[in-house]
């Protein structure tokens, strides 16, 4: 069971972002990790793996700055995986989003407090009933700036003590992206009244509302 709720989550989330816009942060033993935040491209991608790729993709295509969001699979061993080879467990493979964001609008930072917003993070190899590898909690980072600062923010949500349990989010390079069979793109919004999408991608949905009511898209 969690100590805080969401909405006190995403609090204490921006507490510590409030130092991560600075242009250096240092770590222990008078180590000083420097990141630079000045990018002259506005366009930038994410990749993380929360459960079920239908609810991540329900959640984040809410967000303001969210340009696109692929449904797909990424970190196992197979070329070309199928849904249905993934779902056995056995590929190495994760059920994971691609979000393309615009950095102008909306910061890595504000990803990562929506990634972590969307599931919970304290569960290995699951989540509630859907349970397996596919389903890990995991951050694919596409460069130094990203890994850092997924780093950074796992170290302190866990020094926080936001859940009573740690947080076993995986923080791995992100490889090749292999997107999913048509049908899976914008799964919500095409089979809303699917029992799945009634009795848990919406009240996912209608919780990421709340929490994230001042980022969602007009």
């Amino acid at each position: 069971m969690k100590k805080l709720s969401l909405i006190n989550i995403t609090f204490v989330f921006y507490l510590l972002s409030a130092y991560g816009c600075t242009q250096t942060s240092t770590t222990g033993n008078n180590n000083s990790i420097t990141i630079n935040f000045n990018k002259s491209s506005t366009m930038d991608t994410a990749t993380f793996g929360a459960g079920c790729f239908w609810c991540v993709e329900a959640q984040f295509l809410l967000l303001e700055g969210v340009i696109s969001v692929e449904s797909g699979f990424e970190g196992g061993h197979i070329k070309n995986p199928a849904y249905k080879e993934v779902c056995n467990g056995t590929t190495g493979h994760a059920e994971v989003c691609r979000i393309v964001y615009n950095d102008t609008i909306i910061s890595y930072d504000e990803l990562l407090a929506a990634f972590w917003q969307t599931h919970d993070p304290t569960q290995l190899n699951r989540q509630g009933n859907d349970m397996g590898t596919q389903y890990r909690s995991v951050i694919f980072y596409h460069n130094e700036e990203q890994k850092q600062l997924a780093e950074k923010y796992k170290a302190e949500l866990n020094k926080s003590g936001a859940w009573d349990k740690p947080v076993v989010t995986e923080i791995s390079p992100a490889s090749t992206f292999y997107k999913a069979e048509d049908y899976h793109q914008d799964y919500y919004s095409q089979n809303g009244e699917a029992s799945y999408c009634q009795f848990v991608i919406q009240p996912k949905v209608e919780k990421f509302k709340k929490v994230f009511e001042k980022k969602l898209k007009k």
